[in-house]
């Protein structure tokens, strides 16, 4: 499949040793954006030496390196170069299988969906990928977004493709934890045609930055709430 017309943006904070692995089972794309989010040791070089386009964002945060990396893509269209048609979302710790971008892209470059999302609890999880904490706020947080806004999701998985026109409509903002939950609700609103397909998960390389500690399970689990319920009020009063 001729991947030329995507996108990879890999948010990244001391991922060193994982990232080259990721950038190794990427197929060949468009291009590969890495936004180094203030690591202190070498992942900006391993990014430069796996052939990614290296970002800078200093401020701390999962949405805050999501959205650099989206504006790095829209100083490249400023200055010339051709936007993409799908920007795939993948995570730097090699939690994620790269290879399988292809499943996540096709419907979409065939115009068959606008965002497809890779399910890690529809596919095989190996033993201690997600611990109970993030499999159980998984399913609170796709209850809830059913209850609320009707679209029957199964997860909140990182690992993501969307069209790159229909990114852009979703002026997306959060800077931190919310950055998947406010794709996804702001995807059912909009009625973007959504796919769910399955996906493996494996244990990340390192520890989790949210998952794997208590403060951070906590203030995630507590943003994503907060999201979801900020949404869902904003919907019943309009």
């Amino acid at each position: 499949m001729n991947l030329t017309d995507v996108f990879v943006v890999i948010p990244a904070l001391n991922e060193e040793e994982s990232l080259p692995l990721v950038l190794r089972d990427l197929p060949p794309v468009g291009r590969v954006i890495v936004v180094d989010n203030g690591s202190t040791d070498g992942t900006a070089r391993a990014a430069a030496a796996g052939g990614a386009s290296v970002v800078t964002e200093p401020k701390r945060g999962y949405g805050a390196a999501c959205l650099r990396g989206l504006a790095a893509l829209e100083e490249l269209s400023s200055a010339g170069a051709a936007p993409p048609k799908v920007i795939a979302f993948v995570d730097a710790d090699y939690s994620d299988h790269p290879n399988l971008l292809p499943s996540l892209a096709e419907p979409i470059l065939s115009g068959d969906a606008d965002f497809v999302l890779g399910s890690r609890l529809l596919g095989q999880r190996e033993p201690g990928a997600m611990p109970p904490q993030s499999v159980f706020g998984n399913r609170l947080a796709c209850f809830l977004m059913r209850w609320l806004f009707g679209m029957r999701y199964t997860d909140l998985g990182p690992f993501r493709a969307i069209a790159y026109q229909r990114l852009r409509q979703l002026k997306m903002s959060d800077e931190n934890f919310g950055w998947t939950v406010e794709m996804q609700i702001k995807a059912a609103r909009r009625q973007l045609r959504i796919l769910e397909i399955p996906v493996p998960y494996r244990r990340r390389i390192g520890q989790s930055k949210i998952s794997g500690t208590l403060l951070g399970s906590v203030r995630a689990g507590y943003k994503i709430l907060y999201l979801i319920g900020k949404y869902g009020c904003q919907q019943q009063s309009a």
